[in-house]
């Protein structure tokens, strides 16, 4: 039985598992029992994950949301449903398939019946605008669309644009049986009032109605293959015009099998196993880390639809057990600031996860403080499906590191020059392993350029290797600030102005100076309304050398971020409004 194999049935045992060479210092920071490698060619397809788990898990919890808990047989037979009607459809293995969702009971039905049926997901943020819609789609060449009946509307004002030839509306409370009462739970929760719509009644269909036809259908019959497409995985908001990463089914296996192996999560006896699952399914840490992780281990996912909605977040969370929790300094920020947070039961926790963002320390030790668990932090892209460093997860406290690379990765930290730094200098974080993606989707000359000659995706991360061999981020190279000839990275000013008790939170950017070429500009939500510009700029003057002081300092009501939470320095950077 392929889920009754624990871990150890995918480690490479031909190299000791704490050897380390000059090529791979990291080894020695390495857990006991945690092997260098995994074995690549046994890890199947996420259509043998979804068989395996929903014939030995049958009867366990696989998703719980408003309240209620839906069985991995159930959430089985509406894949299943899906997969059988997209073929019936006529669409076939390769079709490109989008869903736009939050995380509601309808969305891991949806991923799971569009791979059954051998096509490839397209995530797609629910917030996005008519014209951010029509990019996306168009590029990805989606032939249908899943989407919460909630955004109906936005595909209705962008459809003239697309080439959908099928629409699938789903409410909130479709899979769990309790329409009415989760409709209203729903409402609250996500803020986003049903709209009308007038989306073709000839291609669009019920939720409920698909499920109801698929399942008097027959089994889609498409052979899957490791090496097929799976995800096409939309980066770069944050930074510039989007691109979708091509995730295929082994990418996806590989970066699982490797977060298993590192948790050492084995995949018995583990019903009582609970993450929350806050951050959205369409971000790449969220489906891999949180559902496909997961579901492989007979774990549950507890959804949160809407994490920005920080009442009915902790009123969830007090509300049920969990024993895992995944995040960004975003959302344990919003967290560790509620005042209700101290009546959540923290005490089954086994480990938190931080990525998407660096996890600033004042952030990391309050959450220490108020849940007496540190935050285990690592490091990933979508490129990268999306893991490629991670703590230790036993460690005592934070650390301000992304920790080791996983199993069967390597790293190398270069300069510009191609060439690898030495010990302890910073350069670009260079990562090469199985759950690198094949490419940027239809985007040859963008995937030459973030590839290196020896097979390595260029991360655009600053980077240094620790002493010990573990990693430490130190910025984005596009974020890096250059006054007066010294490099600047935000991430280190952020941080020191985080520790200002009148600050809630901050983003630092650069702008044109015509004195130092660029100057810090701090874009600062205040907790204390009587803070001036004066005292923040003291404040840091106590902390940092002169040029990194900021020179100008712009308040806010609220920071621009992506949905995920993560801050758009990018739009502070481009349009960045009056002092």
């Amino acid at each position: 039985m392929v889920q009754d194999r624990v871990v150890r049935d995918h480690l490479v045992r031909d190299r000791p598992v704490r050897e380390a060479d000059a090529a791979r210092p990291w080894l020695a920071a390495y857990p006991p029992g945690i092997p260098a490698e995994i074995d690549i060619d046994g890890l199947g397809t996420l259509v043998d994950l979804f068989e395996d788990s929903m014939r030995h898990y049958s009867e366990r919890p696989a998703i719980q949301c408003f309240g209620t808990r839906v069985a991995y047989a159930a959430l089985g037979s509406s894949a299943r449903a899906i997969a059988a009607w997209l073929a019936a459809q006529g669409f076939a293995k390769g079709d490109r398939i989008a869903i736009m969702m939050p995380n509601v009971p309808a969305y891991p039905a949806a991923i799971f019946g569009v791979l059954l049926a051998g096509c490839v997901v397209v995530n797609v943020n629910p917030l996005y605008t008519p014209r951010e819609l029509i990019a996306q789609l168009n590029d990805s060449g989606s032939r249908a669309l899943f989407v919460l009946e909630n955004f109906a509307h936005t595909v209705a004002e962008a459809l003239p644009d697309l080439s959908l030839e099928r629409i699938v509306v789903a409410g909130p409370g479709d899979g769990l049986g309790l329409k009415g009462r989760v409709i209203d739970l729903a409402s609250r929760h996500l803020k986003k009032a049903v709209r009308p719509h007038s989306l073709p009644a000839d291609r669009t269909f019920r939720f409920a109605a698909v499920l109801r036809q698929g399942r008097e259908l027959a089994k889609p019959s498409v052979t899957i293959d490791p090496g097929d497409l799976a995800f096409l995985q939309y980066t770069g908001g944050t930074t510039g015009v989007a691109k979708a990463a091509m995730l295929t089914h082994r990418n996806i296996m590989a970066n699982v099998v490797q977060s298993q192996t590192w948790f050492q999560l084995t995949a018995d006896n583990h019903a009582a196993r609970v993450i929350v699952t806050a951050l959205p399914l369409y971000h790449i840490f969220a489906l891999t880390c949180c559902f496909f992780l997961f579901m492989r281990i007979g774990g549950c996912c507890l959804l949160i639809p809407n994490p920005r909605d920080a009442d009915g977040f902790v009123k969830t969370l007090k509300a049920n057990r969990f024993t895992h929790l995944a995040g960004v300094n975003t959302l344990f920020n919003l967290l560790v600031n509620h005042p209700k947070i101290g009546e959540v039961n923290f005490s089954h926790i086994d480990f938190v996860i931080a990525g998407g963002m660096a996890v600033q320390a004042p952030v990391a030790a309050k959450w220490m403080a108020v849940t007496g668990s540190p935050i285990v932090e690592g490091y990933g892209l979508s490129e990268t499906s999306p893991v490629v460093c991670v703590n230790r997860p036993n460690v005592k406290e934070w650390s301000g590191t992304i920790g080791c690379p996983v199993s069967s990765t390597e790293v190398a930290i270069r300069g510009l020059d191609g060439h690898d730094v030495a010990p302890g200098e910073s350069g670009e974080l260079c990562v090469r392993g199985p759950q690198v993606m094949r490419g940027y989707w239809q985007r040859p000359d963008e995937t030459a350029l973030a590839t290196t000659a020896d097979g390595y995706f260029r991360t655009g991360d600053v980077a240094v290797f620790e002493p010990d061999g573990q990693v430490r981020i130190v910025d984005r190279m596009k974020d890096m600030i250059l006054v007066s000839g010294f490099n600047v990275y935000p991430n280190e000013i952020e941080e020191v102005l985080a520790g200002h008790p009148g600050v809630l939170e901050c983003a630092v950017v650069g702008a044109r100076s015509d004195e130092t070429g660029e100057m810090v500009v701090a874009h600062v939500v205040r907790r204390d309304a009587a803070m001036t510009t004066d005292s923040l700029r003291t404040f840091a003057r106590s902390q940092l050398t002169g040029y990194k002081v900021p020179r100008r300092v712009v308040f806010h009501d609220a920071l621009p971020k992506t949905n995920v939470g993560k801050v758009l320095r990018r739009v502070l950077r481009d349009d960045p409004p009056a002092s």
